[in-house]
């Protein structure tokens, strides 16, 4: 298991240069015989907001070996116009994958999007039908976030057959996939949301909490059973007195870990490990193209 000094604080960083580093030897095995596309970023319109996300991933791609194009489009591109892009993106063998950054501008409708990018192209997770595959326990193209959830849980070593765990928050990309990929690991799994009547009562009894409803230090050390693991995913902007921003989680890290067996810090939990599972779905992307016959050993050319 990798933590830091404080053993309860598990460290996505580490978590993320292993799994970086697996997918890494796997790409290059894979050069030997067939091609390896690039990962093309795309933002509509200028968004700083997001721009921390795409740097992340950028290096993410760098360390895994995979080239990654970062592309811009205007911010008053048409859906439709949007689309036929992405059709051009589903259509080319050089690239491996689609990363379709959010948000987007309010013309724009997301999962329309989310539903152009081909399956196979889908490193996110976030095609509808990649998030139905979860239900029937496909789970190798998951949304990046849920699926780095589940990586952190099996990092405390706790045999995930049978485990108690409650999801905090139930939303479509990340609480509902990552219940499902719970469950389908052998879980017992509750999902609490916003007229769930007392999510501390089912938190107290929980091996494991899952949390991610974007609330500030949502969760005390009155809602964990001792010993429990507790996956923080939320991330909030919070300004100090002096109008300093700082990240926070949805749980209280400094109090909760004095009960936690095992706690993710925010940052450097959860985020790192959504990013080592990008490229990890890139890889099972690249896996699956060849499989369909997409990409062919002849069409590899040397440099």
């Amino acid at each position: 298991m990798t933590t830091y000094a404080d053993h309860r604080l598990i460290d996505g960083r580490a978590v993320q240069a292993r799994i970086l580093n697996e997918v890494r030897e796997e790409f290059d095995r894979a050069r030997e015989s067939w091609p390896v596309g690039r990962l093309v970023s795309v933002s509509i319109g200028p968004s700083p907001e997001i721009e921390v996300y795409v740097r992340n991933q950028a290096r993410g791609a760098e360390r895994a070996g995979l080239p990654f194009e970062q592309q811009v489009w205007p911010a008053d591109i048409t859906q439709e116009e949007c689309k036929r892009r992405i059709a051009e993106f589903n259509d080319d063998s050089d690239v491996l994958g689609i990363i379709l950054q959010r948000p987007v501008p309010a013309h724009i409708h997301v999962r329309s999007l989310q539903s152009a990018i081909h399956p196979l192209k889908d490193v996110e997770g976030m095609n509808p039908a990649s998030i139905g595959n979860i239900v029937y326990n496909d789970i190798a193209l998951a949304p990046c976030t849920a699926a780095a959830a589940v990586e952190l849980v099996r990092e405390t070593g706790l045999k995930l057959e049978g485990l108690e765990v409650v999801m905090i928050g139930h939303s479509e990309i990340v609480g509902k996939p990552a219940a499902f990929m719970l469950m389908a690991e052998g879980a017992t799994v509750t999902v609490c949301h916003h007229m769930t009547r007392s999510v501390a009562m089912h938190s107290r009894r929980a091996d494991v909490v899952v949390v991610a409803v974007g609330k500030p230090h949502l969760i005390g050390p009155d809602m964990i059973k001792p010993g429990a693991a507790v996956i923080d995913i939320g991330i909030n902007q919070v300004s100090d007195a002096d109008g300093r921003l700082h990240i926070l989680g949805d749980v209280d890290t400094d109090k909760v870990r004095e009960v936690a067996g095992w706690i993710t810090p925010v940052p450097g939990g959860v985020g790192p490990v959504t990013v080592a599972m990008l490229m990890r779905n890139a890889l099972t992307a690249h896996k699956r193209q060849v499989a369909s016959g997409w990409l062919r050993q002849e069409t590899l050319q040397t440099c």
